[in-house]
């Protein structure tokens, strides 16, 4: 070609010249030439690709990047939904009877005391059932506090403590899960005791910043009432009232959902942890509203699908029973199975993904994930994950920095 024509495509001839003696009109091409905004004969057009391939050539000295770095339960690199889902879900797998062991512990510990409050009150309606009696069967259904509401007030309390140190626990395996290395229950707890003050710290900390606006909402609430709008103007305020909640709890929720694996891995203090959750949550917000909330849904549905088997049996055996001490066991040992079941596997489940999605903002904000890699190539090499891996989590970048390493 001329050097005012462009070069033929890659693979193709130039094509030929036209005979000397043709001579051409102005405007009308030589024999064989397309016209002008056409393509030569046998060329395809712009954009589509060459005859017998799928896709046009790429262009000269092209790689494909190579895929990123999987040691361990996820990838090292800034993570998707679908990498946090699965890595909570291989936490479970590459160490299940750590994971699982400690799960049951804690879920079994919460799930008893509604297993007996659940039995006694099966066990009262029951009996009014089998005598007949409308006014039995009345009373039977009037709500007794302590039976009601003690078993799940004493499973909350337990819970704080039981779900805390789990937490604990979990994310210290879930430090070493993601370079591909193992640690016993001995070790993990051995690793996590220190830390258990600073995660009752947290724990304590977040619920009154979430239980004192909730007394002043009552309290609104009350006033609302002796004011005496009517019930329109008095539920009209109270859904107002509870949607300005929710969206403050949700909002409260997720900027500090980090403060407890940055507590475990980094060993901070309670104020430096919620300092750098609500750091590491900046301009992060409606993405780690939506994971949490799918997070939220998926345990809901596997915990009830696990456990509503159960409470149905649970409640056949109490209700049309023959009644007893023996038949209140039984209820109420078929309550806490379905319970610990359905814990055993979401606890673990929700404790990965706040982990992971930990791990997911220090990589975005920190460039932590080059941090990880070099480790991790350094761990390939020797042939196994070391100990010291674990320090790596408590040596944050600092503000303004990429990440160190």
């Amino acid at each position: 070609p001329s050097p005012s024509q462009p070069p033929p495509p890659y693979g193709q001839q130039p094509p030929s010249s036209p005979t000397p003696p043709y001579q051409q009109h102005p405007g009308q091409p030589y024999p064989g030439q397309p016209h002008p905004g056409q393509p030569h004969p046998g060329q395809p057009h712009p954009g589509q690709p060459h005859p017998g391939q799928a896709y046009p050539p790429p262009p000269y000295g092209y790689q494909q990047p190579p895929p990123a770095l999987r040691p361990g339960i996820i990838p090292l690199r800034p993570l998707g939904v679908g990498d946090v889902i699965d890595g909570a879900i291989r936490l479970i797998r590459s160490n299940p009877k750590a994971v699982l062991g400690l799960s049951a512990i804690a879920a079994a510990l919460g799930a008893i005391p509604v297993a007996i409050g659940q039995a006694l009150t099966f066990d009262r309606l029951g009996g009014a059932l089998r005598s007949g009696d409308p006014s039995a069967l009345q009373a039977a259904g009037q709500v007794d506090f302590l039976t009601e509401y003690g078993g799940s007030l004493i499973s909350y309390a337990v819970q704080f403590v039981a779900v805390t140190l789990l937490s604990g626990v979990l994310t210290r395996i879930l430090g070493r899960a993601v370079f591909g290395g193992k640690i016993t229950t001995g070790e993990a707890w051995r690793l996590t005791r220190g830390r258990v003050p600073t995660l009752f710290g947290l724990v304590a900390i977040e619920a009154a910043i979430l239980l004192l606006p909730l007394a002043a909402v009552v309290a609104l609430l009350y006033a609302v009432a002796v004011a005496g709008p009517g019930l329109g103007g008095f539920l009209a305020a109270m859904v107002l009232v509870m949607l300005v909640y929710m969206a403050y709890a949700a909002f409260i929720t997720t900027r500090l959902v980090l403060a407890a694996p940055a507590a475990v891995l980094e060993k901070t203090g309670v104020m430096a942890s919620l300092s750098r959750s609500w750091r590491l949550t900046q301009n992060s917000f409606w993405r780690l509203f939506g994971i949490l909330l799918l997070t939220s849904i998926l345990a809901g549905l596997v915990a009830l699908v696990i456990s509503v088997p159960f409470s149905f049996a649970a409640a056949f055996v109490g209700l049309l029973g023959s009644g007893g001490t023996g038949l209140q066991i039984l209820v109420a040992v078929l309550i806490a199975i379905g319970g610990t079941v359905g814990a055993m596997i979401t606890y673990p489940f929700q404790a990965g993904v706040y982990g992971l999605l930990y791990a997911d903002r220090r990589m975005r904000a920190e460039a932590f994930d080059l941090v990880l890699q070099t480790a991790a190539i350094e761990q390939q090499r020797q042939g196994w994950v070391h100990a010291s891996a674990d320090d790596l989590w408590s040596s944050p970048a600092a503000p303004g920095q990429p990440g160190q390493g």
